[in-house]
């Protein structure tokens, strides 16, 4: 495909290498930021994105839909590797993309030149990557593989591994998004809080870029939020308990019920007679399809010119009882037979926050101007019920009414708290009746024995370092799951297998769970020094991207604090 580029696509691998062998935070910005400076201003947004592993925008609705076995069957076709030979490069890296490179490496076909005299561009793969996903209908998966094909057969072996990186969206370099921000306010000398605001409100970290390099501070000052733009949801730390909620926040807060639902994100707009209006999941993805009664509803009561409104969907039954939290997650996947699903599993939304009204943006604002503006517009739709205590009884009593109705616990909300996207700070706090949990990534499975056989059962599970890019493993579990959540997460897991081992499946780290747990307990075994005991899976969290995973930071956060709830201390060492 012929792209206009000028900078070859070894250069983005020669510098992600470099990122990645070293350690030190400030030196990973200086290599991004030197050779985002030398690109021309055309190629700085897909080089931004690409550098932190990631083709599209996390706003955008564009994925590959291509997975390893895309992968195996072009290394097949190229390299003809033994299959012992990729199971012994994965047991000693853990690395997709470094288990390409080594095939390359050692592959007598595939020279340490590309096979065609024109080097691959950044542009090219950018491009490619583009095209690959808008391709759909009959016959897509071929020609998607036929596209990924031809960059491979271009690539020199450092190419390889990036390219299988992107494909796998685990870039393990130790550069994130975040990262990415501060290398562009390092090397711009522009304030951070400009650039990651500009990124907060366009979800683009690539625009972004772009802006910050070829307009400086006045185009990021010029960034507005926009509607069908979602926004990263602003979320909450834990506390303890309600009185150390009330403690913690210090002024007045408002307690609103946690909603065991599914958390969304609505878009409207009125133009020229015509209304729009588009549902986001807290993944940012486009749920509008799954939810058409939601649809006509907000319609019907939210009569204004534009909003962002901010809620929680619950699955009930005719008496208005919730459903299980698994089966709300079959409406949000359903794209077909719709219609038969809204009879099956009829929903009901609660509002909780208002972003945007009429062109005015209001995360600026704070939380009880914006909850009166949300009453106002609301109409028939109810608002999660809240409590401003007066005192720390009322309060505890308002928690005792949520869980005896089956609601998850209470969110405690400053009542001067601006909204901040993506951001967990203690300007909102949760409060549940259980202990605490974890949301863990799974990075592979084992099949199950006995009645279990037929399905992958004992999950590994994991917690990412963000900065070093690293899984790290904090025990395995069985427990928690119906027959039905096991036969349905072992056919995810297997859309998105690497290897199998002996039984044990190597997986993609792309299904987040939620983990309860009776203590964090030291452990020689895994790396961290930690290990859950008795872990059981709560919830499986298809709503959750991996980027909302606990890290290994927080559980060394929570594995400290039990020490300051015991009389003795018994540390790890911090990773």
């Amino acid at each position: 495909m012929p792209v206009s580029s000028s900078t070859p696509f070894e250069k983005l691998a020669k510098v992600s290498e470099a990122i990645m062998t070293t350690s030190k935070r400030l030196q990973k910005m200086d290599f991004a930021g030197d050779f985002l400076s030398a690109l021309p201003q055309e190629e700085i947004e897909a080089a931004a994105l690409l550098l932190i592993g990631h083709p599209f925008p996390r706003t955008s609705q564009r994925t590959l839909a291509l997975d390893w076995s895309a992968l195996y069957q072009i290394l097949q076709e190229l390299l003809q590797p033994a299959p012992e030979l990729m199971n012994e490069l994965f047991a000693q890296s853990g690395d997709i993309g470094e288990v390409v490179h080594q095939l390359f490496l050692r592959s007598g076909k595939i020279r340490q030149t590309p096979l065609f005299t024109t080097p691959l561009m950044l542009m090219e793969v950018y491009a490619t990557f583009i095209e690959i996903a808008d391709v759909q209908g009959f016959g897509s998966r071929k020609r998607k593989t036929a596209l990924l094909r031809s960059l491979f057969t271009q690539a020199v072996p450092l190419e390889a591994k990036y390219l299988a990186k992107l494909l796998v969206g685990d870039q393990r370099i130790g550069f994130s998004e975040g990262m990415l921000e501060s290398a562009v306010s390092r090397n711009l000398n522009l304030p951070l809080e400009l650039v990651c605001r500009a990124n907060m409100l366009t979800g683009n970290i690539g625009e972004v870029t772009r802006i910050a390099y070829s307009q400086g501070a006045k185009g990021l000052e010029k960034v507005r939020l926009r509607p069908f733009t979602p926004l990263l949801p602003m979320l909450a730390a834990q506390a303890e308990d309600v009185e150390d909620a009330l403690r913690t926040h210090e002024v007045q807060s408002a307690f609103e019920m946690k909603l065991d639902g599914a958390r969304v994100q609505i878009h409207r707009q009125q133009k020229k007679g015509e209304s729009r209006i588009r549902i986001y999941s807290r993944r940012l993805t486009d749920v509008t399809t799954s939810l058409p009664d939601l649809i006509d509803l907000v319609r019907t009561q939210v009569t204004v010119q534009s909003c962002i409104l901010e809620g929680e969907v619950l699955a009930v039954d005719q008496d208005g009882r919730p459903f299980p939290f698994q089966h709300l997650m079959r409406r949000f996947r359903r794209v077909r037979n719709v219609e038969k699903m809204v009879e099956e599993i009829p929903v009901t939304l609660y509002l909780f926050d208002l972003l945007m009204l009429n062109d005015e943006v209001l995360i600026d604002t704070p939380y009880t101007n914006r909850r009166k503006q949300l009453e106002r517009i609301s109409g028939t739709i109810p608002l999660v019920e809240q409590l401003i205590p007066s005192n720390l009884d009322q309060a505890k009593e308002f928690f005792e009414k949520t869980v005896q109705i089956g609601h998850e616990g209470l969110i405690a909300k400053r009542l001067d708290s601006l909204y901040q996207p993506g951001i967990r700070g203690k300007a909102w706090l949760k409060v549940k009746r259980s202990m605490e949990t974890l949301d863990l990534i799974i990075i592979a499975a084992e099949w199950g024995t006995g009645r279990r056989h037929k399905w992958l059962s004992d999950y590994h599970l994991a917690a990412p370092d963000p900065e070093s890019g690293e899984y790290h493993m904090l025990g395995k579990t069985f427990k928690g799951l119906t027959d039905a959540e096991f036969e349905d997460i072992t056919q995810r897991l297997l859309e998105i297998k690497i290897e199998q081992t002996r039984g044990v499946v190597r997986v993609q780290p792309r299904i987040v769970v939620e983990v309860e747990f009776d203590e964090i307990q030291r452990s020689p075994t895994y790396k961290s020094g930690m290990a859950l005991r008795f872990a059981r899976i709560k919830r499986l969290r298809y709503d959750k991207d991996p980027t909302d995973a606990d890290t290994i930071h927080r559980v060394q956060e929570l594995y400290d604090s039990q020490f300051q709830r015991k009389a003795f201390s018994d540390r790890v060492g911090r990773t």
